[in-house]
């Protein structure tokens, strides 16, 4: 995977960008909410917590700089779901459909994986992003059980190939 758009390039995960993924994601976390132990589980651990467990994470390159990252955190084998997760962009970013990019990058893996499905979970106040998630074909869905106190309004994407 290595998608450009002008001068933004998307790569799958790297070590060297672990804290990238936790800096940008903290960033926007305690600019609307408060930092979670979910929060602090995946990203203290994206190794551990998402891609040895089967999942994936990407990451926008701008000037050599991680300025987005979204994940994709298996949620089951049979059949097999996602939860697309942790999508940041940074502020200096923004306007360059960065967050898109990332979000499609990850929806196009998890199609190209047969996954049968990708749920996320979000806020109602974060209006960008979740029309950002019905761009990339997510519908709305009755609210369920959540790990995140933030968390009231929850979507999911159905493949039907």
């Amino acid at each position: 995977m290595n998608e450009m758009n002008n001068e933004v390039t998307i790569i799958n995960y790297e070590p060297q960008y672990k804290e990238a993924f936790k800096t940008l994601n903290e960033e926007w976390i305690k600019t609307f909410f408060t930092m979670e132990a979910g929060d602090y589980k995946l990203l203290d651990n994206p190794e551990e917590q998402i891609i040895d467990k089967g999942g994936h994470i990407v990451f926008a390159i701008l000037d050599h700089e991680a300025v987005g990252t979204c994940a994709l955190v298996k949620m089951s084998d049979e059949p097999l779901r996602f939860e697309l997760s942790k999508m940041a962009v940074s502020p200096k970013a923004q306007g360059k459909k960065i967050g898109y990019l990332v979000g499609q990058a990850l929806v196009d893996k998890a199609r190209e994986l047969k996954a049968e499905s990708i749920f996320l979970e979000t806020n109602s106040v974060l209006v960008p992003a979740i029309k950002l998630y019905e761009k990339l074909g997510f519908k709305h869905m009755p609210i369920s059980d959540s790990a995140y106190d933030r968390c009231d309004t929850q979507m999911l994407l159905t493949f039907n190939d």
